[in-house]
């Protein structure tokens, strides 16, 4: 294939400088600034995946990852939040029709939620639960417009279990007027995020607002609903991994090239740190090419076959995690040739670096 150029390829230069102009006053504010989310609006960014009839782009997997990547190349809260709300949007190919045509009526529609069952929900009949729980790390809080969340069932007092024993869990999706937002969102990175926790107490809701992310429980017929859900988080959070870490290279490279650093370095120790970084781009670009490869195929063999199979989505998991921990090592190959400038938490080097070492903490990077 192709090489896969780099992430400024895919955004305009305008918007750019708009995102970085407000991403200091976007972390005081712990939540993406108005002005960002003016251009994300316009986007659309938000539906990524969500298709025409619901206002919403309608774009490829391997499309939306790379618009992913370069928005978390200008801010790694900015890509985080849009990359963690599109995929909470995507649940529109799961939800029933009229619950969907309810939500997506807005051009701001943003869903949030939490995948951790911690919340309970009683069957009271067939055709209501009452529910209440709490969830953490709800990316884009501030401006959601619902929320989804994953509760344990009980009836009757008792827990409803599978055949194996374990724990039924089902999702949920409650309104933004339902529920509490609590502001405790405290991470060293990934601050504008408003990764807030929210919580009900006692909610009562019709059984329509249950739904399943299965692909063989799609409501829409879309190929982005057939693709698993496993494969599609992992390589969302990837390319997020992986724009944070070029961002942090091309900070590095301008340091080293535009700032006067005579006083500290020989032309030559300039020209060697030059070339590490070099070296680690190299490394990345090669991880990014092993992945954007590796999720082309997964995604054509629904064009030839009509379904994935196992192999190709293993592979995806396996690039996913090479790009991810990729990143992390050329960055953390780099950070200690920075000089003291990558200390300061109002600079831009130090905020890519807090950003993603907070993003590589999620729990499907692991491993």
């Amino acid at each position: 294939m192709n090489s896969i150029p780099h992430p400024s390829f895919f955004i305009d230069s305008a918007s750019v400088n708009i995102f970085r102009q407000h991403t200091a006053d976007a972390e005081h504010m712990r939540s993406l600034h108005p002005g960002q989310l003016a251009i994300i609006y316009k986007n659309h960014w938000f539906n990524l995946f969500v298709p025409n009839e619901y206002g919403g782009l309608g774009v490829s997997l391997p499309e939306g990852l790379k618009t992913e990547e370069s928005l978390a190349w200008v801010d790694g809260s900015v890509g985080w939040t849009v990359t963690l709300c599109s995929g909470a949007n995507w649940f529109v190919g799961f939800l029933p029709p009229g619950i969907a045509a309810t939500l997506f009526h807005s051009e701001k529609v943003c869903l949030a939620g939490s995948g951790r069952a911690s919340g309970i929900a009683k069957m009271i009949n067939e055709y209501e639960y009452e529910i209440s729980g709490r969830w953490q790390y709800a990316t884009g809080a501030a401006h959601a417009t619902a929320f989804t969340a994953n509760c344990h069932l009980e009836k009757e007092g008792n827990l409803l279990l599978d055949e194996n024993g374990n724990a039924l869990v089902a999702a949920f999706i409650f309104l933004r007027s339902e529920v509490t937002i609590h502001a405790d969102w405290k991470g060293m990175g990934m601050i504008a995020t408003s990764s807030n926790s929210f919580e009900v107490s006692g909610l009562r809701v019709n059984k329509n607002r249950r739904f399943q992310i299965d692909e063989s429980k799609t409501v829409l017929p879309d190929k982005i609903y057939q693709y698993p859900f496993l494969q599609f988080a992992e390589s969302t959070l990837a390319v997020n991994m992986s724009g944070m870490a070029i961002h942090f290279m091309d900070l590095f490279e301008e340091q080293f090239k535009e700032r006067n650093l005579s006083d500290y370095f020989t032309e030559d120790h300039r020209h060697s740190l030059l070339l590490r970084n070099e070296d680690a781009r190299h490394k990345q670009q090669k991880a990014r090419e092993r992945f954007y490869q590796a999720l082309q195929i997964s995604w054509d063999e629904w064009d030839e076959q009509r379904h994935f199979t196992t192999s190709a989505l293993e592979n995806v998991s396996h690039a996913s995690r090479h790009l991810a921990s990729t990143s992390i090592e050329v960055v953390d190959e780099l950070f200690p040739l920075c000089g003291l400038v990558a200390a300061d938490p109002a600079s831009a080097i130090n905020r890519v670096w807090r950003n993603l070492h907070t993003a590589c903490l999620h729990p499907l990077l692991l491993g």
